[in-house]
Formats: structure tokens, C-alpha cells, sequence
């Protein structure tokens, strides 16, 4: 589980690294206007996660093959973690992460804040995994998850956007 939680924090930051790079290209607009982008980003990410609107996110609609853990145990396991890290290669049923990337693209952070966040994407998706993993009633944990998520995901988009617009306008 180690190596797997790795490759998820690894290929959070290569992710988050990708597009931090790709923030370049949009330069040319006025930093205010891609500020005012993300924001309303985070409020149609919570609307769309409420159920209030409803679209298709760009995603790869097949999960990471079971094969790569097969082949070597190991290194499968950071394989497997690293594609799941990206968030690339497999379903991303939240809209957060999609509003996290365009921030990133947008925004033109600094290397160090791109890190930071693909490390958090990264963790995120540990956590979950290891918290599933700890709990003494797994049944019960889906339980708890699956009442808790909807509302988690139209927090997260929210909270993004408060924080955006707390560094961005004060």
C-alpha cells in the first residue's frame, strides 16, 4: 500500500507539474479575467456536483489494467498508483479535481503551489484508500462515504473558489 500511495502523490505532481507549464500559454490574458474564470469554474463545479447542471467531463472511461499489479507486485503497485495519481487514466466522477487543473492552467502559480496541490490531489486519493483500508466495518464505511460524498464534492468546489478569491482580490 506504501508504493501504491506513492504513485498516487507522484503522479499528482506530475500531473500538477504538466500543467503548470501549460499555465504559460495563457499569459497573454489579463490575470483578472482568468482569476474571474476559475471562480465561476468553482461555482458551475459545485452546481454540477449539486446535480443543479448537468455535463460530461472530459475522462478516460476505463480503469488502470489489473494486469500491471500481476506482472510485479511492486512495481505494479506504483505503476498502478501513479496513473491513478494522474487522474488520466481513470474515472474522476468529482468535478474538484477538474477545477483544481484549470486553476492550475489559469492561474500561473508558482512551481512551489503546483507541487503542493498535485501532492494533495495525490494524498487525496490515499487517504481514502488507506482510511477505507483502516476501518474495522468496510461495509459501513461505503455507507458512510457514499452519504457523505455529494455534499464533500459541493464543498470542495466551493471552498476552492472562497480561497481563490481570498488570495486573488484581498
Amino acid at each position: 500500500m506504501s508504493l501504491f500511495s506513492l504513485g498516487l502523490l507522484l503522479g499528482g505532481v506530475v500531473s500538477a507539474l504538466v500543467l503548470f507549464l501549460l499555465s504559460g500559454l495563457g499569459s497573454f490574458v489579463p490575470l483578472t479575467w482568468r482569476h474571474v474564470a476559475v471562480l465561476a469554474i468553482a461555482v458551475v463545479g459545485a452546481l454540477r456536483d449539486a446535480g443543479v447542471v448537468r455535463f460530461w467531463l472530459p475522462q478516460n472511461t476505463r480503469q488502470v489494467p489489473q494486469d500491471v499489479l500481476q506482472r510485479h507486485l511492486w512495481r505494479g503497485s506504483l505503476q498502478f498508483g501513479f496513473e491513478l495519481g494522474t487522474g488520466v487514466r481513470t474515472y474522476v466522477s468529482a468535478t474538484a479535481p477538474y477545477v483544481v487543473a484549470l486553476a492550475l492552467l489559469l492561474s500561473s502559480p508558482s512551481v512551489w503551489v503546483a507541487v503542493v496541490t498535485g501532492l494533495g490531489f495525490g494524498l487525496g486519493r490515499a487517504v481514502t484508500l488507506v482510511s477505507r483500508y483502516a476501518a474495522a466495518d468496510q461495509l459501513r464505511w461505503d455507507g458512510w462515504v457514499s452519504r457523505v460524498l455529494p455534499t464533500l464534492k459541493i464543498v470542495v468546489c466551493l471552498a476552492i473558489g472562497a480561497l481563490l478569491a481570498l488570495s486573488w482580490f484581498s
